[in-house]
């Protein structure tokens, strides 16, 4: 398969959601031609068909974290086919255009609304546009009843969507709690993330990713998590204030939460419960993730403060068994914490695993223009107009023969009446009160109708 693959550039500019338009590539006409031959009508028929067009695909990335690539750029399209030649030789295919997205970007359709795929491992992809079939040459044609056809189909157009693209993060922990308690600052500690920081809110404008290696704490090889700080959230963040709304849909993917507070606050609880009521008004499963309660900038107190401060928040906030002292400067309590992460992830993976048992993970193709069975065909009466009636007929094959038929060519359009006929269509038509020159519409064509015409009989 040959594939054209639009560029990633490195790009610091974070971007989570965006629209965009795409359209496949249009399939290659057929050719008419023929065999210089003696004896052979026409010399024979040798027409070729038509390349297929190239399909726009998406495909998941764990090397991108962000949208920004299609934040400028809008339009995408797939190269087309190549025209089919004389002497039977095809047009050549289009390239496939992949278009890469980070893993955890979600699908949609703008005009109907539908999520088409959601790419959350490696290599999953989306076909999203169909690109159009290459025309049949005139030798595709040739039968018993139809020796020297002179026609040919023309390349089917590539399909075209409005397309939203959505990405939540995929990070197995996710670091919350208000504007400068020091999330920026464990995440640059405890990872390869290097995100911005200063001591005023909202200095994090987006999520930072970071790989935390339990290794350098004293763990494994093969202890690692994926950890996503989340920015902006305040009181009323579920509503639009500050920069939460833009950013707790990022959670939603996390399976274990750090809840990080400020040690010198004045009210730990209430900074606590503000952020708890953010996560469930925005998505009430959000509040009943897993979750560590820790206090940062111990560094700054002494240990009789932090004993007070922990002992005020048991108090005030039911639930709550243990609560963690750090420094994410010093680097102070960081190791207890990291290793209890770790077992509290390792128990959600088995507690996710025994609730839904799935096979180990293979690549995901997403084809939504399979869903549909081609062959379907639904007749609809739409109106009596002065002289005739109209009637539509709705069917993805064949509306695909109706919009490659080059209708200047008398001996193409009445192969669109045969394929009538094969399918039943013409009597369905008259069944349902279709005489003589009524109007029967196919995609954007318009056609009369013409009654069945009787089999001749053998003598």
């Amino acid at each position: 398969m040959h594939t054209h693959k639009f560029p990633v550039h490195s790009c610091h500019m974070f971007c989570d959601e965006t629209e965009i338009e795409i359209t496949a590539g249009r399939g290659g006409n057929g050719a008419i031609a023929f065999r210089r031959e003696k004896f052979v009508a026409k010399g024979g028929p040798n027409g070729g068909n038509g390349g297929h067009g190239g399909s726009v695909i998406f495909q998941a990335n764990e090397n991108l974290n962000t949208l920004s690539e299609y934040r400028t750029k809008k339009k995408f399209n797939a190269p087309k086919g190549d025209n089919g030649q004389g002497q039977n030789k095809a047009g050549h295919d289009g390239e496939h255009l992949i278009l890469e997205v980070p893993m955890g970007t979600i699908i949609s359709d703008l005009d109907s609304g539908e999520v088409l795929a959601d790419l959350e491992h490696p290599g999953d992809q989306l076909i999203a546009a169909q690109g159009g079939r290459g025309g049949y040459g005139n030798a595709h044609f040739v039968s018993s009843t139809r020796q020297v056809p002179r026609f040919a189909e023309l390349g089917e157009p590539g399909e075209q969507r409005r397309i939203k693209l959505e990405l939540k993060l995929v990070a197995d922990v996710g670091f919350i709690g208000l504007p400068s308690v020091g999330k920026s600052t464990l995440i640059s500690r405890i990872s390869n993330a290097r995100p911005k920081i200063a001591d005023y809110h909202f200095t994090t404008l987006v999520p930072n990713l970071g790989v935390v290696s339990l290794q350098d704490w004293g763990g494994k090889a093969d202890q690692s998590f994926v950890g996503c700080d989340v920015p902006g959230l305040i009181e009323g963040a579920s509503a639009g204030k500050g920069l939460g709304i833009q950013f707790l849909k990022h959670i939603m993917r996390n399976r274990v939460l750090v809840h990080l507070l400020d040690v010198n606050s004045n009210d730990p609880a209430q900074d606590y419960k503000i952020v708890m009521k953010e996560l469930r008004a925005f998505d009430a499963t959000l509040a009943k993730k897993p979750q560590l309660v820790t206090f940062n900038k111990i560094d700054s107190v002494d240990a009789e403060t932090l004993k007070l401060q922990q002992k005020e928040l048991k108090k005030n906030v039911r639930g709550l068994k243990k609560i963690y002292g750090i420094s994410a400067v010093s680097g102070e309590g960081i190791k207890e914490l990291l290793h209890d992460v770790w077992k509290l992830l390792q128990a959600a993976n088995k507690a996710e695993k025994e609730a839904a048992p799935a096979p180990k993970h293979t690549r995901k193709i997403y084809r939504p223009h399979l869903d549909e069975d081609p062959r379907k065909c639904t007749v609809e009466f739409i109106r009596t107009r002065k002289q005739d009636k109209v009637f539509k007929i709705t069917g993805k094959r064949l509306e695909q023969i109706v919009v490659m038929t080059d209708f200047s060519n008398e001996e193409a359009v009445a192969r669109v009446y045969d394929v009538l006929e094969k399918l039943a269509l013409d009597k369905e038509l008259r069944r349902m009160g279709a005489q003589l020159g009524d109007e029967i519409r196919i995609g954007d064509a318009k056609l009369k109708f013409r009654p069945p015409q009787p089999k001749k009989k053998r003598k």
